[in-house]
């Protein structure tokens, strides 16, 4: 099922991949209410890390920024996997971002731009956020990079 958010997201020539599989136990989003949460998401593409390390180190700014994209398009892809239709997201309410960081990197919320830039792009108004950009030692399998998003949904599912 397509609707207006995926031919968005093709108009900026993008996919919606597959729900990258949980790494532990735990589910790549649930559902509560009206609002969807994800797990925290990798930017894994096809199954792997494209980059990994930290950023101020071995991943510059701007490698780590596109890396908060993918991070982004996977949590998408997540919201989609329980709310079935991404058109029934009526905002983006909160976006949590981690970036593994050498100990001299500030520029957490540059790089979370990524992330932030593409919900924007992608769903618009609804796509405005608040949010925390947090640096730590290590992410999980040495990724740069970790997103997760709340999300408020407009309508109930098959409405």
């Amino acid at each position: 099922m397509s609707g207006a958010v995926e031919s968005k997201l093709a108009e900026l020539g993008l996919t919606l991949p597959a729900v990258v599989p949980p790494l532990a136990a735990y589910q790549p989003a649930v559902q509560s209410g009206v609002y969807v949460y994800t797990a925290g998401q990798l930017p894994m593409v096809e199954g792997k890390l494209p980059l990994t390390g930290k950023v101020g180190a071995e991943v510059t700014p701007e490698e780590a920024k596109d890396l908060a994209r993918v991070c982004a398009l996977n949590a998408l892809a997540a919201v989609k996997s329980v709310a079935g239709d991404l058109d029934r997201v009526a905002r983006v309410v909160k976006v949590t971002g981690f970036v593994a960081s050498a100990s001299d990197f500030t520029g957490q919320p540059a790089v979370l731009n990524g992330a932030s830039e593409l919900l924007g792009a992608v769903l618009g108004d609804k796509g405005v956020h608040a949010r925390s950009a947090v640096g730590v030692a290590v992410l999980p399998l040495d990724a740069p990079v970790e997103i997760e998003i709340q999300v408020e949904l407009s309508t109930p599912a098959g409405a």
